[in-house]
Protein backbone atom coordinates (compact mmCIF):
# COMPACT_ATOMS: atom_id res chain seq x y z
CA UNK A 1 0.00 0.00 0.00
CA UNK A 2 1.07 3.83 -0.63
CA UNK A 3 1.05 4.22 2.94
CA UNK A 4 3.18 1.50 3.84
CA UNK A 5 5.72 2.68 1.44
CA UNK A 6 6.08 6.26 2.90
CA UNK A 7 6.61 4.78 6.09
CA UNK A 8 9.44 2.44 4.82
CA UNK A 9 11.29 5.28 2.73
CA UNK A 10 10.51 7.26 6.35
CA UNK A 11 12.71 4.43 8.27
CA UNK A 12 15.33 4.36 5.27
CA UNK A 13 15.53 8.26 5.83
CA UNK A 14 15.88 8.18 9.49
CA UNK A 15 18.54 5.15 8.92
CA UNK A 16 20.05 7.00 6.51
CA UNK A 17 20.68 10.43 8.67
CA UNK A 18 21.92 8.10 12.18
CA UNK A 19 24.80 7.44 9.56
CA UNK A 20 25.43 9.62 8.61
CA UNK A 21 25.18 11.95 12.14
CA UNK A 22 27.46 8.73 13.36
CA UNK A 23 30.17 9.44 10.33
CA UNK A 24 30.12 13.33 11.42
CA UNK A 25 30.80 12.14 15.18
CA UNK A 26 33.95 9.99 14.27
CA UNK A 27 35.71 12.46 12.11
CA UNK A 28 34.52 14.98 14.97
CA UNK A 29 36.30 12.57 17.54
CA UNK A 30 39.45 12.29 15.34
CA UNK A 31 39.83 15.97 14.74
CA UNK A 32 39.75 16.57 18.21
CA UNK A 33 41.96 13.85 18.96
CA UNK A 34 44.67 15.84 16.42
CA UNK A 35 43.58 19.08 17.29
CA UNK A 36 44.75 18.28 20.93
CA UNK A 37 48.27 16.68 19.51
CA UNK A 38 48.88 19.47 18.22
CA UNK A 39 47.38 22.38 20.48
CA UNK A 40 45.20 23.63 17.47
CA UNK A 41 41.23 25.24 17.84
CA UNK A 42 38.82 22.40 18.09
CA UNK A 43 36.40 21.87 15.85
CA UNK A 44 32.48 22.58 16.33
CA UNK A 45 30.58 19.17 17.73
CA UNK A 46 28.20 18.40 15.30
CA UNK A 47 24.60 17.75 16.94
CA UNK A 48 22.24 15.11 16.37
CA UNK A 49 20.45 14.91 13.25
CA UNK A 50 17.46 16.98 13.28
CA UNK A 51 14.56 15.04 13.09
CA UNK A 52 11.07 14.53 14.93
CA UNK A 53 12.52 12.50 17.51
CA UNK A 54 13.72 15.10 19.73
CA UNK A 55 10.13 16.00 20.02
CA UNK A 56 8.20 12.89 20.83
CA UNK A 57 9.15 12.70 24.63
CA UNK A 58 6.84 14.94 25.50
CA UNK A 59 4.00 13.08 24.33
CA UNK A 60 4.40 11.92 28.07
CA UNK A 61 2.72 15.07 29.34
CA UNK A 62 -0.61 12.95 28.17
CA UNK A 63 0.29 9.87 30.27
CA UNK A 64 -1.93 11.39 32.83
CA UNK A 65 -5.31 11.12 30.67
CA UNK A 66 -4.22 7.76 29.81
CA UNK A 67 -4.21 6.78 33.21
CA UNK A 68 -7.38 8.11 33.42
CA UNK A 69 -9.05 6.22 30.63
CA UNK A 70 -7.32 2.64 32.25
CA UNK A 71 -8.52 3.46 35.17
CA UNK A 72 -12.19 4.02 34.42
CA UNK A 73 -12.23 7.61 35.60
CA UNK A 74 -12.98 9.43 32.24
CA UNK A 75 -16.35 9.39 31.05
CA UNK A 76 -17.40 7.85 27.26
CA UNK A 77 -13.85 6.28 27.63
CA UNK A 78 -14.29 5.46 23.58
CA UNK A 79 -14.25 9.33 22.74
CA UNK A 80 -11.39 10.07 24.80
CA UNK A 81 -9.48 6.65 23.71
CA UNK A 82 -10.40 8.32 19.76
CA UNK A 83 -9.40 12.05 20.48
CA UNK A 84 -5.99 10.77 22.18
CA UNK A 85 -5.09 8.20 19.51
CA UNK A 86 -6.30 10.93 16.88
CA UNK A 87 -4.15 13.93 18.60
CA UNK A 88 -0.70 11.27 19.14
CA UNK A 89 -0.87 10.31 15.43
CA UNK A 90 -1.37 14.29 14.54
CA UNK A 91 1.47 15.54 16.57
CA UNK A 92 3.98 12.78 15.63
CA UNK A 93 3.19 13.71 12.05
CA UNK A 94 3.57 17.27 11.99
CA UNK A 95 6.68 17.02 14.09
CA UNK A 96 8.24 14.63 11.68
CA UNK A 97 7.43 17.28 8.84
CA UNK A 98 8.33 20.11 11.25
CA UNK A 99 12.12 19.58 10.07
CA UNK A 100 11.66 19.59 6.62
CA UNK A 101 10.61 23.06 5.25
CA UNK A 102 8.72 22.05 2.09
CA UNK A 103 6.47 19.45 4.24
CA UNK A 104 6.50 22.22 6.88
CA UNK A 105 5.32 24.88 4.93
CA UNK A 106 2.52 22.84 2.95
CA UNK A 107 -1.20 23.03 3.45
CA UNK A 108 -1.63 19.84 4.98
CA UNK A 109 0.67 20.26 7.39
CA UNK A 110 -1.68 23.17 8.30
CA UNK A 111 -4.64 21.46 7.99
CA UNK A 112 -3.13 18.92 10.55
CA UNK A 113 -2.95 21.39 13.17
CA UNK A 114 -6.10 22.62 12.56
CA UNK A 115 -7.47 19.43 13.08
CA UNK A 116 -5.19 19.23 16.61
CA UNK A 117 -6.21 22.22 17.61
CA UNK A 118 -10.23 21.51 17.49
CA UNK A 119 -9.79 17.36 19.24
CA UNK A 120 -7.78 20.05 21.80
CA UNK A 121 -10.41 21.88 22.54
CA UNK A 122 -12.94 19.35 22.19
CA UNK A 123 -10.88 16.66 25.14
CA UNK A 124 -10.29 19.88 27.15
CA UNK A 125 -13.81 21.22 27.44
CA UNK A 126 -15.35 18.32 27.60
CA UNK A 127 -12.70 16.36 30.17
CA UNK A 128 -10.77 18.89 32.00
CA UNK A 129 -7.98 17.98 34.34
CA UNK A 130 -4.66 16.41 33.24
CA UNK A 131 -6.65 17.01 29.46
CA UNK A 132 -5.99 20.64 29.66
CA UNK A 133 -2.00 20.03 29.38
CA UNK A 134 -2.76 19.14 25.65
CA UNK A 135 -3.00 22.77 25.24
CA UNK A 136 1.36 23.14 25.80
CA UNK A 137 1.63 20.26 23.31
CA UNK A 138 -0.06 22.27 20.61
CA UNK A 139 1.32 25.06 21.32
CA UNK A 140 4.98 22.74 21.27
CA UNK A 141 3.46 21.64 17.83
CA UNK A 142 2.42 24.95 16.51
CA UNK A 143 5.89 26.46 17.45
CA UNK A 144 7.94 23.90 15.33
CA UNK A 145 5.43 24.46 12.16
CA UNK A 146 5.53 28.13 12.57
CA UNK A 147 9.01 29.81 12.05
CA UNK A 148 7.67 33.40 10.30
CA UNK A 149 6.27 36.50 11.20
CA UNK A 150 2.90 35.29 12.11
CA UNK A 151 4.55 33.32 15.16
CA UNK A 152 4.24 35.96 17.47
CA UNK A 153 0.46 36.63 16.86
CA UNK A 154 -0.23 32.70 16.68
CA UNK A 155 1.09 32.22 19.84
CA UNK A 156 -0.44 35.33 22.02
CA UNK A 157 -3.56 34.09 19.80
CA UNK A 158 -3.20 30.07 21.10
CA UNK A 159 -2.94 31.36 24.82
CA UNK A 160 -5.87 33.08 24.89
CA UNK A 161 -7.52 30.37 23.56
CA UNK A 162 -6.09 27.71 26.03
CA UNK A 163 -6.79 30.43 28.70
CA UNK A 164 -10.33 30.70 27.78
CA UNK A 165 -11.04 26.88 27.34
CA UNK A 166 -9.05 26.22 30.93
CA UNK A 167 -11.13 28.55 32.68
CA UNK A 168 -14.54 27.16 31.81
CA UNK A 169 -12.81 23.88 33.09
CA UNK A 170 -9.95 25.03 35.45
CA UNK A 171 -10.93 28.38 37.11
CA UNK A 172 -7.70 30.56 37.94
CA UNK A 173 -5.34 27.50 37.01
CA UNK A 174 -6.49 28.74 33.50
CA UNK A 175 -3.41 31.29 33.52
CA UNK A 176 -0.88 28.33 34.04
CA UNK A 177 -1.87 26.52 31.24
CA UNK A 178 -2.23 29.79 28.79
CA UNK A 179 1.35 30.94 30.20
CA UNK A 180 2.54 27.04 29.32
CA UNK A 181 0.72 27.31 26.03
CA UNK A 182 2.34 30.54 24.83
CA UNK A 183 5.44 29.79 26.20
CA UNK A 184 5.82 26.10 24.74
CA UNK A 185 5.06 27.50 21.40
CA UNK A 186 7.63 30.49 21.15
CA UNK A 187 10.82 28.82 23.09
CA UNK A 188 10.33 25.77 20.81
CA UNK A 189 10.16 27.92 17.50
CA UNK A 190 13.60 29.90 18.98
CA UNK A 191 15.43 26.62 19.51
CA UNK A 192 14.23 25.17 15.95
CA UNK A 193 15.29 28.46 14.27
CA UNK A 194 18.70 28.58 16.01
CA UNK A 195 19.48 25.20 15.14
CA UNK A 196 18.43 25.24 11.79
CA UNK A 197 20.33 28.83 11.08
CA UNK A 198 23.38 27.02 12.55
CA UNK A 199 22.88 24.22 10.36
CA UNK A 200 22.70 26.62 7.43
CA UNK A 201 25.76 28.44 8.78
CA UNK A 202 27.66 25.59 9.09
CA UNK A 203 27.00 24.55 5.61
CA UNK A 204 27.42 27.58 3.96
CA UNK A 205 31.19 27.72 5.85
CA UNK A 206 31.82 24.65 4.46
CA UNK A 207 30.57 26.02 1.23
CA UNK A 208 32.66 29.13 1.46
CA UNK A 209 35.68 26.62 2.10
CA UNK A 210 35.69 24.45 -0.60
CA UNK A 211 34.83 27.41 -3.36
CA UNK A 212 38.06 29.01 -1.98
CA UNK A 213 40.44 25.96 -2.38
CA UNK A 214 38.56 25.40 -5.59
CA UNK A 215 39.57 28.95 -6.79
CA UNK A 216 43.14 29.20 -5.31
CA UNK A 217 43.81 25.72 -7.08
CA UNK A 218 42.53 27.65 -10.24
CA UNK A 219 44.53 30.68 -9.77
CA UNK A 220 47.84 28.29 -9.83
CA UNK A 221 46.94 26.45 -12.63
CA UNK A 222 46.58 29.71 -14.50
CA UNK A 223 49.34 31.38 -13.00
CA UNK A 224 51.99 27.98 -14.03
CA UNK A 225 50.13 27.97 -17.75
CA UNK A 226 51.20 31.93 -18.31
CA UNK A 227 53.91 31.36 -16.53
CA UNK A 228 55.41 28.31 -17.67
CA UNK A 229 53.83 28.25 -21.62
CA UNK A 230 55.50 31.91 -22.12
CA UNK A 231 58.78 31.24 -20.42
CA UNK A 232 59.70 27.39 -22.36
CA UNK A 233 58.58 29.36 -25.91
CA UNK A 234 60.96 32.37 -25.16
CA UNK A 235 63.52 29.34 -24.82
CA UNK A 236 62.43 27.44 -27.63
CA UNK A 237 62.94 30.48 -29.56
CA UNK A 238 66.02 31.84 -28.42
CA UNK A 239 67.28 28.12 -28.61
CA UNK A 240 66.87 27.99 -32.35
CA UNK A 241 68.32 31.37 -32.31
CA UNK A 242 71.51 30.05 -31.27
CA UNK A 243 71.62 26.71 -32.87
CA UNK A 244 71.32 28.97 -36.05
CA UNK A 245 73.76 31.92 -34.80
CA UNK A 246 76.43 29.44 -33.88
CA UNK A 247 78.33 28.57 -37.38
CA UNK A 248 78.45 32.28 -37.96
CA UNK A 249 78.91 34.24 -35.31
CA UNK A 250 79.60 32.69 -31.81
CA UNK A 251 79.43 36.00 -29.70
CA UNK A 252 75.56 36.21 -30.65
CA UNK A 253 75.23 32.85 -30.17
CA UNK A 254 76.38 33.32 -26.51
CA UNK A 255 74.53 35.85 -26.05
CA UNK A 256 71.07 34.28 -26.87
CA UNK A 257 72.37 31.28 -24.48
CA UNK A 258 73.03 33.99 -21.86
CA UNK A 259 69.33 35.46 -22.44
CA UNK A 260 67.92 31.94 -22.06
CA UNK A 261 69.98 31.32 -18.53
CA UNK A 262 68.41 34.81 -17.73
CA UNK A 263 65.06 33.53 -18.28
CA UNK A 264 65.46 30.47 -16.93
CA UNK A 265 66.37 32.09 -13.85
CA UNK A 266 63.49 34.76 -13.58
CA UNK A 267 61.11 31.98 -14.39
CA UNK A 268 62.15 29.94 -11.10
CA UNK A 269 61.51 33.21 -9.49
CA UNK A 270 58.28 33.74 -10.85
CA UNK A 271 57.32 30.71 -10.31
CA UNK A 272 58.18 30.85 -6.57
CA UNK A 273 56.62 34.02 -6.15
CA UNK A 274 53.13 32.54 -7.87
CA UNK A 275 53.30 29.72 -5.38
CA UNK A 276 52.94 32.41 -2.47
CA UNK A 277 50.32 34.02 -4.34
CA UNK A 278 52.37 37.80 -3.53
CA UNK A 279 53.28 37.68 -7.55
CA UNK A 280 52.70 41.51 -9.00
CA UNK A 281 52.93 41.55 -12.65
CA UNK A 282 54.51 45.20 -13.88
CA UNK A 283 53.49 45.87 -17.88
CA UNK A 284 56.77 47.70 -18.86
CA UNK A 285 58.57 44.46 -17.70
CA UNK A 286 56.28 42.67 -19.97
CA UNK A 287 55.93 44.70 -22.93
CA UNK A 288 60.44 44.70 -22.69
CA UNK A 289 60.14 40.52 -22.31
CA UNK A 290 57.44 40.56 -25.45
CA UNK A 291 59.69 42.68 -27.30
CA UNK A 292 62.88 40.60 -26.53
CA UNK A 293 60.50 37.35 -27.08
CA UNK A 294 59.20 38.86 -30.48
CA UNK A 295 62.81 39.83 -31.69
CA UNK A 296 64.69 36.35 -31.08
CA UNK A 297 61.69 34.72 -33.29
CA UNK A 298 62.46 37.16 -36.46
CA UNK A 299 59.38 39.17 -35.72
CA UNK A 300 59.44 43.43 -35.86
CA UNK A 301 58.18 44.22 -32.51
CA UNK A 302 56.11 48.01 -32.10
CA UNK A 303 54.75 49.37 -29.15
CA UNK A 304 52.72 52.29 -28.78
CA UNK A 305 51.24 53.29 -25.23
CA UNK A 306 49.32 56.23 -23.77
CA UNK A 307 47.18 57.22 -21.49
CA UNK A 308 46.96 57.33 -17.31
CA UNK A 309 49.01 55.73 -15.02
CA UNK A 310 47.12 52.16 -14.14
CA UNK A 311 46.82 50.20 -10.79
CA UNK A 312 48.84 47.51 -9.94
CA UNK A 313 46.11 45.11 -10.57
CA UNK A 314 45.27 46.29 -13.81
CA UNK A 315 49.23 46.18 -14.90
CA UNK A 316 49.41 42.25 -13.57
CA UNK A 317 45.90 42.00 -15.74
CA UNK A 318 47.38 43.34 -18.71
CA UNK A 319 50.64 41.61 -18.45
CA UNK A 320 49.09 38.30 -18.69
CA UNK A 321 47.47 39.39 -21.69
CA UNK A 322 50.94 40.62 -23.45
CA UNK A 323 52.59 37.71 -21.83
CA UNK A 324 49.66 35.06 -23.31
CA UNK A 325 49.14 37.01 -26.76
CA UNK A 326 53.03 37.31 -27.48
CA UNK A 327 53.60 33.66 -26.60
CA UNK A 328 51.16 32.55 -29.22
CA UNK A 329 52.34 34.91 -31.79
CA UNK A 330 55.52 33.44 -31.44
CA UNK A 331 54.27 29.87 -31.51
CA UNK A 332 51.63 29.73 -33.94
CA UNK A 333 51.20 33.07 -36.41
CA UNK A 334 54.18 32.79 -38.74
CA UNK A 335 54.17 36.65 -38.36
CA UNK A 336 57.20 39.14 -39.44
CA UNK A 337 55.30 42.16 -37.48
CA UNK A 338 53.45 42.44 -34.02
CA UNK A 339 52.20 45.61 -32.62
CA UNK A 340 51.53 45.89 -28.83
CA UNK A 341 48.56 49.21 -28.14
CA UNK A 342 47.99 51.14 -24.76
CA UNK A 343 45.77 52.76 -25.27
CA UNK A 344 43.66 54.85 -22.00
CA UNK A 345 40.57 55.68 -23.64
CA UNK A 346 38.01 58.06 -20.89
CA UNK A 347 37.28 55.88 -18.05
CA UNK A 348 39.11 52.08 -20.12
CA UNK A 349 42.38 51.51 -20.93
CA UNK A 350 42.42 49.02 -24.07
CA UNK A 351 45.41 46.53 -24.99
CA UNK A 352 45.56 45.46 -28.65
CA UNK A 353 48.23 42.76 -29.42
CA UNK A 354 47.58 42.19 -33.68
CA UNK A 355 50.69 40.46 -35.88
CA UNK A 356 50.75 40.00 -39.31
CA UNK A 357 50.56 36.22 -39.89
CA UNK A 358 48.86 33.72 -41.77
CA UNK A 359 48.38 31.54 -38.24
CA UNK A 360 48.51 27.57 -38.25
CA UNK A 361 45.84 24.60 -38.13
CA UNK A 362 47.30 24.49 -34.34
CA UNK A 363 46.58 28.11 -33.71
CA UNK A 364 44.41 28.78 -30.37
CA UNK A 365 41.80 30.73 -31.61
CA UNK A 366 39.84 30.55 -35.11
CA UNK A 367 36.93 32.91 -35.33
CA UNK A 368 36.55 36.89 -33.72
CA UNK A 369 34.59 35.54 -31.01
CA UNK A 370 35.21 37.35 -27.46
CA UNK A 371 36.81 34.76 -24.81
CA UNK A 372 37.40 32.22 -27.01
CA UNK A 373 41.14 30.39 -27.59
CA UNK A 374 42.64 27.79 -25.75
CA UNK A 375 43.41 27.43 -21.73
CA UNK A 376 45.56 30.43 -21.87
CA UNK A 377 43.04 33.07 -23.45
CA UNK A 378 40.11 31.52 -21.65
CA UNK A 379 41.89 31.45 -18.10
CA UNK A 380 42.40 35.23 -19.24
CA UNK A 381 38.80 36.11 -20.61
CA UNK A 382 37.66 35.01 -17.18
CA UNK A 383 39.90 36.83 -14.59
CA UNK A 384 39.11 39.88 -17.07
CA UNK A 385 35.47 39.72 -16.90
CA UNK A 386 36.45 39.43 -12.98
CA UNK A 387 37.95 42.76 -12.97
CA UNK A 388 35.21 44.51 -14.88
CA UNK A 389 36.60 44.45 -18.21
CA UNK A 390 36.40 41.76 -21.67
CA UNK A 391 38.86 40.04 -24.17
CA UNK A 392 37.99 39.77 -27.66
CA UNK A 393 40.53 37.34 -29.99
CA UNK A 394 40.14 36.19 -33.79
CA UNK A 395 41.63 36.50 -36.69
CA UNK A 396 41.81 40.52 -38.20
CA UNK A 397 39.57 41.88 -41.30
CA UNK A 398 42.87 43.05 -42.43
CA UNK A 399 44.45 39.27 -42.46
CA UNK A 400 46.69 38.39 -39.19
CA UNK A 401 45.48 37.21 -35.43
CA UNK A 402 44.45 40.20 -32.98
CA UNK A 403 44.04 40.02 -29.26
CA UNK A 404 42.00 42.99 -27.64
CA UNK A 405 41.40 43.62 -23.76
CA UNK A 406 39.78 46.23 -22.03
CA UNK A 407 39.67 47.26 -18.42
CA UNK A 408 38.05 50.17 -16.35
CA UNK A 409 40.81 52.25 -14.97
CA UNK A 410 40.45 55.03 -12.73
CA UNK A 411 40.11 58.75 -13.00
CA UNK A 412 44.05 59.99 -12.97
CA UNK A 413 45.80 63.33 -15.16
CA UNK A 414 46.01 61.79 -18.46
CA UNK A 415 49.26 61.56 -19.39
CA UNK A 416 50.88 61.00 -22.89
CA UNK A 417 53.56 58.76 -23.52
CA UNK A 418 54.54 57.01 -27.09
CA UNK A 419 57.05 54.34 -27.94
CA UNK A 420 57.43 52.85 -31.11
CA UNK A 421 60.03 50.16 -31.26
CA UNK A 422 61.28 48.15 -34.45
CA UNK A 423 63.98 45.61 -34.06
CA UNK A 424 66.64 45.19 -36.90
CA UNK A 425 66.88 41.64 -38.79
CA UNK A 426 69.99 40.61 -36.59
CA UNK A 427 70.61 43.21 -33.99
CA UNK A 428 69.12 44.88 -30.83
CA UNK A 429 65.71 46.71 -31.28
CA UNK A 430 66.21 50.21 -31.48
CA UNK A 431 63.77 52.75 -29.78
CA UNK A 432 61.93 55.76 -31.18
CA UNK A 433 60.04 58.35 -29.94
CA UNK A 434 56.77 60.41 -32.00
CA UNK A 435 53.48 61.99 -31.30
CA UNK A 436 50.33 59.98 -30.31
CA UNK A 437 48.83 58.67 -33.20
CA UNK A 438 45.01 59.53 -33.69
Amino acid sequence: MHWTRGITCQLRAWRAARADWKADMERYKAARKEARRTGGKLPDEPGPPPTGFALLPWLLMGMGSFSNLLQGKTANPWIGGLGLFLFNSLYINVVFRAFVKEKREAVSTRVALGVMCAITCGLAAGYGGSWLYFFPLLGLATGAVLRGPWLGKTGIALAALAGAVSGVRAGTDAINIAYGTFLSTMVTAAILSLSEAVRELRAAREELARRAVEKERMRFSRDLHDLLGHTLSVIVVKSEAARRLAPRDMDAALGQITDIEAVGRQALTEIREAVTGYREGSLATELDRARSALTAADIDPVVRQSGPPLTPQNEALLGWVVREAVTNAVRHSGATRCEITVDGILDRVRLTVADDGPGTGDSPATAPTEGIGGTGLKGLTERLATAGGSLRAGPSPRGGFTVTAELPVEAAELTSSFVTTTAAAAGAPALATAPREP
